[in-house]
């Protein structure tokens, strides 16, 4: 009813304004139709105007989602792009050090990948991806630019495990560096390494000294890093004392590594950088 009601109106608005304007009333009849209608038109054109602002804001916004969601998926790709590059470096470098202490080195070396390593509460051994088939003999020195790493103690057909010098089933003869104190430089059941020495030179060591192999034994080249003593154990009267060391080598993040194969017993020790001084 209200919809008819409305049309009968207009109806009679438009029937009154055709009837003035043939009455000579045309003037007045638009100045009464402006009244009538411009109220009408500028609330269809404010609402017109506010539509469009609305979907034009929604426009925006969809475009500003669509564009944060490409940006974030951007700064996603170069951040991993970044990493690679990062991780690339790192092991360009790694490579570099290897082949130039390879190809400085008087020995016969190697090189080999560590490719597992077993825990423990700290690492206990690595596997090297150099085998049999590799003509790799039982306790061979392993070392890396850093240092010892320790020896291969099963060699298999593809592989080879290292005990490395945490293991307590690990010894080394060793010497300090600045003062030739000699000694065993053996693994302790915490994941660590400690200097085993006579008491009577316990004076002579020092914190921050560092230790390298003895050469003694015939499976370790002389002069190869093992670490730097951390902090000394004096047992007093006792006939030995021991020293903890920090290793030389990482053995949680060594990857590359020379396994030494020709058993030479030849000083080293200007082929390593200096430890701990």
């Amino acid at each position: 009813m209200r919809k008819v009601a409305l049309l009968v109106s207009l109806v009679a608005v438009c029937l009154l304004i055709l009837t003035l304007q043939t009455r000579g009333y045309g003037a007045r009849a638009r100045d009464a139709f402006a009244i009538v209608t411009t109220p009408i038109s500028a609330g269809l054109a404010k609402a017109s105007r506010a539509t469009f602002g609305l979907w034009t804001t929604y426009l925006d916004w969809k475009n500003v989602r669509a564009e944060n969601y490409r940006l974030r998926e951007e700064v996603q790709q170069l951040r991993v792009h970044a990493l690679r590059v990062t991780e690339t470096d790192e092991e360009n470098g790694r490579l570099r050090r290897l082949l130039a202490l390879q190809e400085h080195l008087p020995l016969t070396t190697l090189s080999g990948e560590i490719i597992a390593r077993e825990w423990g509460g700290w690492i206990r051994s690595l596997t090297v991806n150099r085998g049999r088939s590799d003509n790799v003999p039982r306790l061979t020195a392993v070392i890396s630019p850093d240092g010892l790493v320790g020896r291969i103690v099963d060699v298999r057909p593809g592989a080879s495990i290292v005990q490395v010098l945490t293991d307590p089933a690990s010894t080394v003869g060793a010497h300090v560096a600045r003062t030739r104190t000699p000694g065993i430089v053996e693994g302790d059941p915490r994941g660590t390494i400690r200097f085993k020495f006579m008491a009577r030179d316990g004076a002579a060591i020092q914190v921050g000294d560092a230790l390298v192999t003895a050469g003694q034994g015939g499976v370790f080249p002389r002069g190869i890093p093992i670490g730097v003593v951390r902090s000394i154990d004096d047992r007093g009267g006792a006939l030995f004392h021991y020293a903890e060391l920090t290793a030389a080598v990482d053995f949680a993040r060594v990857d590359e590594v020379l396994l030494v194969t020709d058993g030479s017993q030849r000083d080293v020790t200007a082929f390593f950088p200096t430890v701990g001084r």
